[in-house]
């Protein structure tokens, strides 16, 4: 063999070890996002499965309004029939789709709540105060595991469009990832009203 031979052995080696080297730091990576947003849906399931509780216990009180109950129950249903997958994660419109639906229960767990304060009787319910310490906790635990995933998507986003991994990333099909973002409207600041 000669001296030119092996140098064009050496580089082709080099590049292969580059390449191999790239391609598992972009699955590391991709891993990475994949396991924050199972953290992210294990939240809202923990979120999911308090409900059913929460609303028996409400149910207790005989003259609350059922169409808070039916709006609860009906987000829920409808917030747990959407599923991104991790590969879905590179469809911006499905975890949309999936955020929105989960905006909805938010928005029905709210009024439910603020509906609550009519009723002194139920606030003093120990099982009730339980749900809702339990219920504050998850939406505390949602917000931290979102803020870890963006985290993760930033990090994936970064190396997928950074050279010379792009370059592998395109050539293995590493996609972006979507971001979760902030709820619609959460930038204006709330109405106050002492009047009533």
């Amino acid at each position: 063999m000669n001296i030119k031979t092996l140098i064009g052995l050496g580089v082709v080696a080099l590049l292969v070890f580059f390449g191999v080297s790239k391609y598992n730091s972009l699955v590391q990576e991709q891993q990475q996002v994949n396991q924050t947003w199972a953290q992210v849906e294990n939240q809202y399931q923990r979120r999911a499965d308090l409900i059913p509780n929460l609303v028996n216990t409400v149910k207790g009180a005989a003259d609350f309004e059922q169409q808070t109950l039916t709006d609860v129950i009906e987000a829920r249903s409808k917030a747990s029939s959407i599923q991104v997958s991790a590969e879905d994660l590179n469809n911006p419109q499905k975890v949309q789709q999936f955020q929105q639906a989960q905006q909805q229960l938010s928005g029905a767990l709210s009024r439910l709540l603020v509906t609550v304060e009519k009723y002194p009787e139920l606030k003093a319910n120990q099982n009730f105060r339980d749900l809702q310490t339990q219920l504050e906790g998850t939406e505390n635990r949602i917000s931290t595991e979102r803020q870890r995933f963006n985290e993760a998507v930033q990090s994936y986003n970064t190396m997928v469009q950074s050279f010379p991994s792009n370059v592998f990333a395109g050539l293995f099909g590493f996609d972006q990832k979507a971001y979760f973002k902030a709820d619609e409207g959460a930038s204006e600041v709330p109405e106050v009203d002492f009047g009533n």
